[in-house]
């Protein structure tokens, strides 16, 4: 390609995750024919979220205060205590309407093959809120991987000493999905976390 920044241009945006060659490409081409304010409003809202938001001092996820808006609610359970990997599981959990308590983000799971090790996760905050907040339950809402699995398993055991109720979100076969096409482990884990009537 003749257009040395150009090429730059679709290099950084392949650097972005889910973002291949073709898409990066795509992408910068759309920045390269919209007009100048549509290219400055887009350099602008990068900039501005990268210097105005912050992580809340309180539960880690996204905010251009101290504390988030769910930390700062009032009218939210500041007794339960959802933890989640990463602000988009937040995102997810508040379109349900069903959770009126709040979170608290690990930044990952354990990982040991990808060099993830408990000492390298939001952990530390957690106990401490548990012990100054009076916390009285803990969910997880972790992925059902193996990681997410062992993460789970590691907390539950920090966790027992200080009392609290400690729970996981339920697994198995989603709304609308049928049981003849579920694998074994999703049917064990749908029985495990059925509901009594």
């Amino acid at each position: 390609m003749s257009a040395k920044h150009l090429e730059i241009l679709i290099d950084e945006f392949n650097k972005l995750p889910g973002i291949g060659r073709k898409s990066a490409t795509r992408l910068a081409f759309y920045i390269m024919n919209s007009n100048e304010k549509t290219v400055e409003d887009f350099a602008k809202a990068l900039k501005d979220c990268k210097t105005l938001v912050k992580k809340c001092k309180v539960c880690g996820n996204f905010s251009e205060n101290d504390t988030c808006d769910i930390c700062d609610d009032m009218t939210r359970d500041h007794k339960t205590i959802c933890v989640v990997e990463d602000s988009r599981d937040i995102i997810n959990l508040e379109k349900t309407g069903k959770f009126n308590g709040v979170y608290h983000i690990l930044n990952g799971k354990i990982a040991p093959l990808d060099g993830v090790t408990p000492d390298k996760l939001n952990i530390k905050s957690l106990l401490e809120r548990i012990t100054t907040d009076d916390i009285k339950e803990v969910i997880f809402a972790l992925s059902s991987d193996l990681e997410g699995e062992t993460t789970v398993l590691y907390l539950t055991k920090l966790l027992k000493p200080f009392g609290v109720t400690v729970s996981k979100l339920a697994s198995g076969i989603p709304m609308g999905g049928n049981i003849e096409y579920a694998d074994n482990a999703t049917i064990a884990k749908a029985l495990e976390g059925r509901e009594i009537l």
